[in-house]
């Protein structure tokens, strides 16, 4: 006999099927054992069995089943799960695999940061735990799908590169075959060689920074929603791309992703039509009474965010116009005042989620803004061969996945929006085990 899912029981009243899942709970009463199995769509199945049949079960067993689909007894119905109006009368029971016994309860996990990143294979299971992830997977099918109605062209990024991509000391070296390579800190100049032949690239890509912070919003690895559009010369045209892409993605969780928001008790934030825009320098006269800001911090991004919240009732802020010589080499600056550049942050509750600008596409600028850093134009010359064959006017953006999940879901920490979480101090477990009681939530 062929197992079937948890869902085709309810079109089998009174014939005898297989299915097969987690044992959830136990319930005793009398002579008769209650089952809730779960399947790996979450959904719950009851199955009774007759007290010798479930000695030796445990919660989190993964069993097989055979036995006959009955109609729940009248007064017995759950309308609080989709197989409410069924069970399963267990005949045959086959464990496919035993379970310990918990260490901890696992339907309300009750864990400090340090124990739910340790237990988290076993966290996991948590129906709460796995919404967090089904939502991000929904994000990122939503950032595709919009890119390609636009009809941006994916790619796959490499993880090894031979230079840094924006300079500083934040990379991982690799020992590559006895010569230094580097793990990518973006995808950033993949995708601009790539705008030169594709005109409009996307990936969805790891990226590395070795940040020597333990924070609430930092990882060593995440991943990035990257884009880049060709033919395109004005830094509004960006924001306005960047708008779309968020609005679909929003769009998307809000069709598909209501069962794991409920679970959730998230209410999904509204887009304005048009995100408030401020340049910084502007924010720095205008918030902080500041003649010559010149970067954002945390407390500066919350503040920014509270003043257009009261001001607008926006969870959303792009602040625009950044020093050019804070932004990476690649950056343009703004023709009307070159001290600044056409990038931008986007803040999301009070933390900056997407990083983009306008791109230089002139071989010579590009030549000159590396020297202007003391970078070697030699080591990026595979990188320029792009540009001296004809680039198009261009620019982009990445997407944290991890922090836009963050403060979409309202979560304390970064990691608890991270499936592997790679920090400062931690490679699945913390790196060294006297580091265990030093990590902090």
């Amino acid at each position: 006999m062929r197992k079937i899912p948890f869902e085709k029981t309810l079109k089998k009243t009174g014939k005898t099927v297989k299915v097969s899942g987690w044992v959830h709970s136990i319930r005793e009463h009398k002579n008769l054992v209650f089952l809730d199995l779960r399947d790996e769509k979450d959904l719950i199945l009851q199955v009774v069995l007759e007290k010798n049949l479930a000695e030796r079960i445990n919660l989190e067993d993964v069993i097989e089943v055979e036995g006959k689909v009955l109609k729940r007894p009248e007064g017995m119905v759950n309308p609080k799960i989709e197989t409410g109006e069924i069970e399963i009368k267990g005949e045959k029971i086959r464990i496919l695999s035993e379970a310990k016994t918990l260490p901890f309860d696992l339907r309300n996990l009750n864990l400090s940061l340090l124990e739910y990143l340790n237990w988290f294979p076993v966290v996991l299971k948590n129906e709460k735990v796995k919404a967090i992830f089904k939502i991000q997977q929904k994000i990122v099918e939503g950032f595709r799908e919009n890119l390609k109605k636009l009809g941006f062209f994916e790619f796959q990024s490499p993880i090894l590169c031979a230079l840094s991509v924006e300079g500083g000391a934040e990379v991982f070296k690799v020992d590559y075959f006895s010569k230094e390579a580097f793990l990518v800190q973006s995808p950033q100049l993949y995708k601009q060689i790539l705008v030169s032949s594709f005109g409009k690239v996307f990936c969805v890509a790891k990226a590395f920074r070795a940040e020597p912070s333990l924070t609430s919003r930092h990882l060593c690895e995440f991943t990035s929603l990257d884009c880049e559009v060709g033919f395109i010369e004005t830094l509004e045209e960006l924001l306005s791309v960047c708008e779309k892409i968020l609005k679909g993605i929003f769009k998307k969780l809000e069709k598909e992703a209501k069962k794991e928001l409920n679970l959730l008790k998230v209410e999904l934030p509204k887009i304005p039509k048009k995100i408030p825009r401020i340049k910084l320098f502007e924010a720095g006269k205008t918030i902080f009474n500041q003649e010559n800001l010149d970067d954002l911090d945390p407390e500066k991004e919350q503040k920014i965010f509270q003043f257009f919240k009261e001001r607008e009732n926006s969870d959303f802020v792009f602040v625009t116009h950044f020093p050019t010589l804070k932004r990476p080499f690649y950056t343009l600056p703004d023709p009307k005042n070159p001290e600044y550049s056409l990038s931008f942050d986007l803040l999301f509750d009070g933390l900056e989620i997407v990083s983009g600008s306008l791109r230089i596409h002139k071989f010579e600028d590009l030549l000159d803004s590396l020297k202007k850093r003391n970078l070697d134009p030699k080591n990026f010359q595979y990188y320029l061969l792009a540009f001296e064959y004809g680039m198009p006017p261009h620019g982009g953006f990445g997407l944290g996945l991890e922090r836009i999940t963050k403060q979409m879901l309202k979560l304390k920490n970064i990691r608890e929006a991270t499936l592997f979480v790679r920090d400062l101090k931690r490679v699945d477990l913390p790196l060294r085990e006297e580091e265990k009681e030093n990590e902090k939530d």
